[in-house]
This record gives C-alpha cells, sequence and structure tokens, in this order.
C-alpha cells in the first residue's frame, strides 16, 4: 500500500477550481465554488486549495484536451530528443510522429494539449495563493503553505518557458471581464520568465520545512534549492547552482543520499527512498484516478498483432540506438532503463513473459516506466496505474554540483560529485565505470554532460539538455532529424491559443 499524503485526498476539490476552459487558457468559467466567507472560517479550506494543485501534477490526458506530465509531456521531452524514438506502430498518433521528425506546425495537438495543461496547473495554483491569507491559519502555515504552491508554479512556469521560450505570465486569479485582458494574452520575454521564477522558488527556499519535517510528497527547502539551482543551470548562473547544491550535498535542507541499488530507484519498492528530492505522488489505498492517466500504459511493451500474449501498452517512446550505444560496457544502468525484447522472449523483473521479438511492435521500451501489474499497486484500471514521477533526485544534485564546479575552476570538486554518481552506479563490480580522472574543463564538460544522458536517461530531461548545451542542431541531424537551428530549440506558440487571444499572442521563430 502507497504513503498516504494529505494532497491527495481533494480531487472533488481541485477538479472544482478550474477556471480555464478546455478551448482557451484564459476563457474564464464563473468562480464562488470557494468563497471567501468559506476560507475564512475553516483552515481546511485553504489546505484544500494547495492540495488541488498537487493534483494539478497528474492533471489531464495523454491525448487531449489538455496534459500536464502525460503522453505529451513525455514526446516533449524524450521522442523530440535523441534518447528515443515514437515507438509504437508506425501510422499511430500522427502528432507524435511530427515532433520526432520535427515536421511540426503551431497546428500540432500536442503542444496545444501541455499548453492548456500547463495553464491549468498555474490556475490552480493563482486561485490557492489569491485565498491563502484569507485564512485564519498562523502566518507561519500560511507562508509555508504560500512556499509550497510557489514551488509548484516555478515548477510550471519553469517546463512551459522550456517548452516555448516567452509565455505570458498570469500572475493572479482573473476576474470573470478579463478574459480579453492583454495583460494575459502577450507574451512576456523569456528573462522576464525566468526572473518570475527565481522569485518563486526563493521564496519557497526560505520558507519551506527541510526533508523529513513535513508529509512526504510535500514541497520542501530541499525541492526547492534543487529545482532553483537547475533554473540557474539553465541561466548559466554557476556561483548559484554551486552554492544551492552545495546547501543540499552538505545536509542543510535534509538527509539526502545516493539510494544503493539503481535498479530499485523505478519500482514502487524505491519511491520516496533517501535519494528522492521530489516526485508525483500517486496512488492511496487503490483508488483509481489518483495517477498520471496513461504514462505507464502508453509507453509499456505494444504487440504487434495477434500473437497469443496480453500486451502492456501502446509502446510509444522507445528508447534509441543512439542512447543504447550511449553507455560504457556492462553499465547497469543500461539494463535498468531499457527493456530489451530478445528473438527468444524476455522476462521482466516481475516474472513477466514477453514471447518474444517477433510478437512485439517495437524491440525497446522504457524501464522507468514500467509498472508491475501483478508485484506492485493496482486499481484495477490499467489506464490509471499508480506510477510516482521521479521528477528529481539526489544524483541530479550531484551532477549539477559537478557542472557548477567545473565551469568555476574547481575540477577536484566536480571530479569528487562525478565519481560519486558513478561509483552508485557500478555497486560491488570495480571492473565497470571507472573513476573520470581528467582536469581538463573541455574534456570534464564532456563527461559530466554524457554521465547526466546515461543516469538520467528516459527521465525527461534530454531534450531540454541538448537545447541549453547548444547541441540540439548537431545531434539531431546526425540521426537525420529534421531539426532546425534557429527554430526547433523550442516548440511553436499553439495556433489556437493565437486565434483565440485575437493575434495577440506572437508566434516563435521560424514557424
Amino acid at each position: 500500500m502507497k504513503q498516504c499524503t494529505s494532497y491527495k485526498c481533494s480531487v472533488v476539490v481541485c477538479c472544482c477550481l478550474l477556471f480555464f476552459s478546455c478551448e482557451n487558457y484564459l476563457d474564464v468559467a464563473p468562480q464562488g465554488q470557494v468563497t471567501e466567507e468559506a476560507i475564512a472560517s475553516d483552515p481546511q479550506a485553504a489546505l484544500n486549495l494547495v492540495n488541488g494543485a498537487y493534483n494539478a501534477l497528474w492533471l489531464g490526458d495523454a491525448f487531449g484536451p489538455a496534459d500536464v506530465h502525460s503522453l505529451n509531456f513525455v514526446i516533449l521531452t524524450e521522442v523530440a530528443s535523441d534518447n528515443s524514438d515514437k515507438g509504437s506502430s508506425p501510422p499511430d498518433y500522427s502528432p507524435a510522429a511530427e515532433i520526432d521528425d520535427f515536421t511540426l506546425t503551431p497546428g500540432n495537438s500536442i503542444v496545444n494539449n501541455i499548453w492548456r495543461g500547463y495553464y491549468r496547473a498555474i490556475a490552480r495554483v493563482n486561485q490557492a495563493i489569491d485565498r491563502i491569507p484569507l485564512s485564519p491559519l498562523d502566518e507561519t502555515r500560511q507562508n509555508q503553505l504560500m512556499a509550497e504552491v510557489r514551488f509548484l508554479r516555478g515548477y510550471f512556469y519553469f517546463n512551459l518557458v522550456r517548452f516555448f521560450g516567452g509565455v505570458p505570465l498570469i500572475t493572479r486569479v482573473p476576474a470573470p471581464s478579463e478574459a480579453n485582458n492583454p495583460e494575459f494574452q502577450t507574451r512576456a520575454s523569456r528573462d522576464s520568465v525566468y526572473d518570475f521564477i527565481v522569485a518563486d522558488l526563493q521564496f519557497a527556499v526560505d520558507n519551506l520545512p527541510n526533508k523529513g519535517e513535513t508529509a512526504i510528497g510535500r514541497a520542501t527547502r530541499g525541492a526547492a534549492a534543487s529545482l532553483l539551482a537547475k533554473v540557474h543551470m539553465y541561466l548559466e548562473n554557476w556561483q548559484q547552482v554551486y552554492d544551492l547544491t552545495n546547501m543540499v550535498i552538505n545536509g542543510e535542507t535534509g538527509t539526502y543520499d545516493l539510494h544503493p541499488n539503481y535498479f530499485e530507484l523505478w519500482r514502487e519498492s524505491g519511491e520516496n527512498n533517501v535519494e528522492s528530492i521530489f516526485e508525483v505522488q500517486t496512488g492511496e489505498n487503490n483508488q483509481c484516478n489518483n495517477a498520471i492517466q496513461l504514462y505507464v500504459v502508453s509507453q509499456g511493451p505494444r504487440a504487434g498483432g495477434a500473437f497469443g500474449w496480453q500486451d502492456l501498452g501502446f509502446g510509444f517512446n522507445s528508447p534509441s540506438e543512439d542512447l543504447v550505444n550511449a553507455y560504457e560496457p556492462n553499465d547497469p544502468r543500461r539494463d535498468a532503463t531499457i527493456i530489451f525484447i530478445d528473438q527468444d522472449g524476455t522476462v521482466l523483473w516481475d516474472g513477466f513473459r514477453i514471447p518474444s521479438k517477433d510478437s512485439v511492435e517495437n524491440f525497446r521500451y522504457n524501464y522507468k516506466a514500467y509498472h508491475s501489474r501483478t508485484q506492485e499497486s493496482n486499481c484495477g484500471n490499467n489506464d490509471f496505474l499508480p506510477k510516482n514521477l521521479r521528477l528529481m533526485r539526489f544524483a541530479e544534485v550531484l551532477l549539477m554540483h559537478a557542472e557548477a564546479a567545473n565551469e568555476l575552476g574547481l575540477p577536484a570538486e566536480a571530479l569528487t560529485a562525478l565519481n560519486r554518481v558513478r561509483a552508485r552506479a557500478r555497486g560491488n563490480n570495480e571492473d565497470v565505470l571507472p573513476d573520470i580522472t581528467t582536469t581538463d574543463q573541455a574534456q570534464l564538460r564532456e563527461r559530466i554532460w554524457q554521465e547526466r544522458r546515461v543516469e538520467l536517461a528516459m527521465e525527461h530531461d534530454r531534450f531540454f539538455d541538448i537545447v541549453r548545451q547548444g547541441r540540439a542542431a548537431e545531434l539531431l541531424q546526425a540521426q537525420g532529424k529534421n531539426f532546425v537551428a534557429g527554430k526547433n530549440e523550442v516548440f511553436p506558440i499553439p495556433a489556437e491559443q493565437i486565434q483565440l487571444s485575437g493575434g495577440l499572442l506572437t508566434q516563435n521563430p521560424n514557424y
């Protein structure tokens, strides 16, 4: 049974708080389901608003109308990268093929679903921020709740700015009459969005409790410091990255360490362990809908026809041959990340057997997305398998620290953090993954980037990583993809949203 966290209790409440419609992220529906009087008289009302913001982490449907972390998120973060191919059958879900090949246009439904999903999530956060000050809760508790939702808003905007560049900054609850207010229809600059994210996350760092001082699954100071470090990494503010990761590594934000078993990280038994910094929490008492819809199923092994076995999913996000070749010889992380289908069949960790290579549509699948239907929790609806999504781990903090230390001319510190990650990966086998020893800054930078790829493969950062590193065109064109430098580093602003804004939303260059 999963750990019960308090924010899972408000599914009905959070569904009532959506004031952005399925069509227009600024189409404001009537409000009043949570009145000022209710907030002022009932301490639980503010908590429910915050819980609804957390539940937005698994908001949406894999095929629309809105998505935060389901299949559309998977496609934009991994299928768009050199880590994976679309998978499934060739004609299945053509918008995903357009992204895989970089032939997408502003009419692509996936980018529109992501846009709507993230602005719905931000709407929930803003509703909570608007009402928390009315609560009878004491100031300390109010500040903690405010810090939790500002952490979430920082995360949502961080993904939006990485997906689209500058986007509209919706920082408050619009009044019903403001659906056409240019303030909400006009894109802020990329730098302004990043400034807003930094402010939200810094508030969270200053007001959240350390790990171990709050319920499992809720935002902590360590999570905020880690995410803020990641934001500064994209801005190349290396001293800030170094300082923030140092806080987490040195235990100033609670106790974190590397979990000894890399394979177990992705199983139910590995949820919320010592390495976990922030996870999307799923499942409570085996109730359905408390999960990211189709996240597991959309990536599960797919039968290529009637082969006499019950397949496990749609087969999207198939790890690429390029990713397979990225691992050093006998790196255990390869087999923890990729399901390889052998000619004579493959037995998964829970004993499930896929008959043969001829019985599947693709030969490789994402092991990190696998959730056992026999050995792990299951509410009975496979569309809602309760797989926690690991959004940030301590290993990534170590790799961010290594990158920052190297950029600041501290190669010894960089090597210590980098080799700590490699040591966990090799376990007791001293014949694999030897320590990196180079102190040449350019060479060490390449080794750190390579380690990020294999350590964090299929964890939804690879596309963003190669863009920030300035290597996206080189790497993706080498795979035959139609990536255009100066265009495809971001995705197009959805055509539907431009139309609904009356043309106030402007398009990204070259789309």
